[in-house]
C-alpha cells in the first residue's frame, strides 16, 4: 500500500499512466513507479521522487531489477540513474 505522499505524487503524474486504470493508479507498486518516473519524468519529478522515496529504498528498487524488467529502462536512463544512485549511496556511508 502507497503512502498518502506517494499517492498524491501519482496523482500529480497520472497522465505517465494512461493505460494503467484510474481506480487502479494510487496502488502501483514502487518498481513500476519508479521505471516510470525515471524513463519518462522530468528532472524536477526525478528529484520529488529521491525526496519521497529516499535513496535507500530507491536504490533497492533499481538494483534489484533483473531481466526483463531491467530492460524496460532506456539504455541511457539505467547507465546514468546507475551512477547518479551509487553516487549518493556512497555520499550517505
Amino acid at each position: 500500500m502507497n503512502s498518502p505522499e506517494v499517492k498524491a505524487f501519482i496523482r500529480q503524474h497520472s497522465n505517465l499512466f494512461w493505460y494503467t486504470p484510474e481506480d487502479k493508479k494510487e496502488n502501483i507498486s514502487p518498481e513500476f513507479l519508479v521505471e516510470i518516473i525515471l524513463n519518462y519524468g522530468d528532472i524536477n519529478d526525478v528529484r520529488k521522487l529521491f525526496e519521497i522515496m529516499g535513496i535507500e529504498q530507491l536504490s533497492d528498487i533499481f538494483h534489484n531489477i533483473k531481466g526483463r524488467r531491467k530492460l524496460n529502462y532506456f539504455p541511457e536512463i539505467y547507465n546514468f540513474y546507475s551512477y547518479l544512485i551509487e553516487k549518493h549511496e556512497h555520499s550517505n556511508i
